[in-house]
C-alpha cells in the first residue's frame, strides 16, 4: 500500500533544507577512520580475476546453493502435503 502525498514530500524537503542550513558537519575521530581502514580491505584486481577464473569453486558454490534451495522446497512441499492430508 503506497500512499503518495505531495504535501508530505514538500514538508520533508523544507525540513531537510532547514536542517542542512542549521546543522554543522561533524568529522569523525581520526582513530576511528584508521580502524575502519584497517578492517576494510578491497582486494587487488589480480585477486578478483583469480577468483573469477577459479570457476570450479564458483560452480561448486552455485550448485551447492541451488541444491540447498531445492531441498528446502522439497521438504516444504512434503510438509504442506502431510499437514493438508490430516485436515481433510
Amino acid at each position: 500500500m503506497n500512499n503518495y502525498n505531495p504535501d508530505t514530500e514538500l514538508e520533508l524537503d523544507a525540513l531537510e533544507t532547514h536542517l542542512a542550513g542549521t546543522l554543522k558537519p561533524v568529522a569523525p575521530p581520526k582513530s576511528m577512520v584508521q580502524r575502519l581502514r584497517g578492517r576494510i580491505r578491497l582486494p587487488q584486481r589480480s585477486e578478483i580475476v583469480w577468483r573469477v577464473r577459479d570457476w570450479r569453486s564458483l560452480f561448486l558454490a552455485l550448485s551447492g546453493a541451488l541444491s540447498g534451495v531445492l531441498l528446502i522446497i522439497t521438504v516444504a512441499r512434503a510438509l504442506f502435503y502431510l499437514v493438508g492430508r490430516r485436515s481433510d
